[in-house]
């Protein structure tokens, strides 16, 4: 798990459609996975509370207040918000926002937020998105693509042709992730690839120099991020190696601990890399949905 992500406010909200009420100090810091109704805090049991979890308050919460009389709501408030660690405060259902947690929240900065969504909905929002937010995270030199509804990772050297492969993909209708670097998240047992912010929908083509593939292209060419099920890596052909021909023997990749099928593709001049990545991705649903065609080939061999 990453030990800290910070988000600026306006992002964060506009991920999980929060109404900002109080930017505080405009960004919020996410350490913790839970998420925390902070009942017993209001009435004044702290112990075993953990500050780095965002808070939400519902309709007991806000009833309860509600009751307090004014300076013991106050006092609690204070307390409360006294941990300075503390992400931001989101207020469910659209409920009111008390005068004195506004103004308890100016002391420290932390944000108040709210939604019009039942907390429960709110609770199951905000668990999805610290478990993609904070998930293990490796960067890897490649470029992620999206071929029939594949996502493929290709890998090799600088100069190997991965970017051109990928271009020749682009043309024929597939879908570019990431160019040279992928940011690659472990999300519960899935690999989810994404492309760093500053070279989003980028490409580097040499002899040609750096060009945006969404504007060349349009938005149907781009995806911003995808599951990793293939790796594809491309090395120069050498000659005298043997390269697999029937696909028995199955390769792996290991990444953030989980294993990737992968295919070692030997480029060479007239080989058309973009057709094999293809015919690659649509063999993988294939296998994926039971059916071998090796596998049948050997059956069908041995039969006789």
């Amino acid at each position: 798990m990453n030990e800290k992500e910070t988000v600026l406010l306006d992002s964060f909200c506009g991920d999980l459609g929060f109404e900002i009420v109080f930017a505080g100090r405009g960004r919020v810091s996410l350490a913790s996975y839970s998420v925390t109704r902070p009942g017993l805090q209001l009435a004044g049991f702290f112990k075993y509370f953990d500050p780095s979890r965002i808070l939400v308050i519902g309709n007991s919460e806000y009833e309860f207040l509600r009751d307090l009389p004014q300076e013991l709501r106050r006092s609690r408030l204070k307390e409360l918000l006294s941990y300075e660690e503390i992400p931001c405060i989101i207020l469910a259902r659209d409920l009111p926002v008390l005068q004195e947690l506004i103004e308890e929240a100016r002391q420290t900065g932390c944000p108040i937020l709210r939604t019009d969504k039942i907390t429960t909905a709110v609770m199951n929002d905000l668990f999805f998105y610290l478990n993609k937010k904070l998930a293990p995270s490796q960067s890897m030199h490649g470029v992620l693509m999206d071929v029939s509804g594949v996502g493929i990772l290709l890998t090799g050297h600088s100069g190997v042709g991965k970017s051109e492969t990928a271009m020749e993909l682009i043309k024929r209708g597939h879908r570019l992730v990431a160019d040279d670097s992928v940011i690659i998240k472990r999300v519960s047992d899935t690999l989810v690839g994404t492309s760093p912010e500053t070279i989003r929908y980028f490409m580097e083509l040499r002899g040609i120099g750096i060009i945006n593939i969404k504007n060349m292209y349009g938005s149907g060419s781009i995806l911003n991020e995808k599951e990793i099920e293939l790796v594809m890596e491309l090395e120069n052909w050498e000659e005298g190696k043997e390269y697999d021909r029937l696909g028995e023997g199955t390769l792996y990749e290991n990444i953030l601990g989980l294993k990737v099928m992968k295919h070692v593709v030997p480029v060479k001049p007239g080989r058309n890399l973009s057709i094999i990545i293809e015919v690659a991705a649509r063999n993988f649903r294939l296998k994926s949905m039971g059916y071998d065609a090796a596998q049948e080939l050997i059956d069908r061999t041995i039969g006789r």
